[in-house]
């Protein structure tokens, strides 16, 4: 069981699986973690190759027409974001296991092109604090809210269709405990 193999984190909007991702990138440099190709052009402070691979419209259209994509989305209508199977492949060709953070509709679509990858479902500790994460920033209209809440809900139900659940209580705690279902030794604290 110890080959190298994809784990693809998924979990509902504000679970907080990139601030997971990121603990893991920091402090766990044995797992690669999958960088994603998308259209949007690059804020201050990112770097191609590191946060994004950064291409053009119609490079991403060629990536999608040629498979080459693991998953692809169009996110809130405007930009492009995807998983170039290469990256995937390549890093798990060097023994390393490779984390996939995506949404819902991402892991789906991994799931269909390579089901044997090690899907992994981050949830929230409970669905008040779900509701509070999501309220919280208090930057919407109750209509906006009640979307989210609705899209939360939908994104919730999902859960079965993934290997495991890793409840989001504490990120330290939730980025060890992705890790040893990665198959790699988490670390003591």
């Amino acid at each position: 069981m110890n080959q190298p193999r994809l784990t693809v984190l998924a979990g509902p909007t504000a679970v907080g699986k990139g601030t997971v991702s990121t603990y893991i990138r920091d402090n766990y440099p044995e797992v690669a973690l999958s960088v994603s190709a998308t259209t949007r052009p690059p804020r201050p402070g990112e770097v191609e190759g590191v946060h994004y691979h950064f291409v053009s419209s119609e490079e991403f259209d060629a990536l999608v027409e040629s498979d080459q994509m693991l998953e692809w989305a169009h996110v809130h209508g405007r930009n492009r974001y995807g998983t170039l199977r290469r990256t995937v492949i390549d890093a798990m060709a060097e023994g390393k296991s490779v984390l996939l953070e995506i949404d819902l509709q991402g892991a789906r679509q991994v799931k269909e092109t390579m089901p044997e990858a090690n899907f992994v479902f981050l949830a929230p500790p409970s669905w008040e604090e779900m509701v509070r994460r999501l309220v919280g920033r208090g930057t919407e209209t109750a209509e906006e809210q009640q979307q989210r809440l609705e899209t939360a809900k939908l994104e919730l139900a999902a859960e079965p269709e993934f290997d495991h659940t890793v409840v989001n209580d504490n990120v330290q705690r939730a980025a060890d405990e992705l890790v040893s279902l990665m198959g790699l030794t988490a670390h003591a604290h």
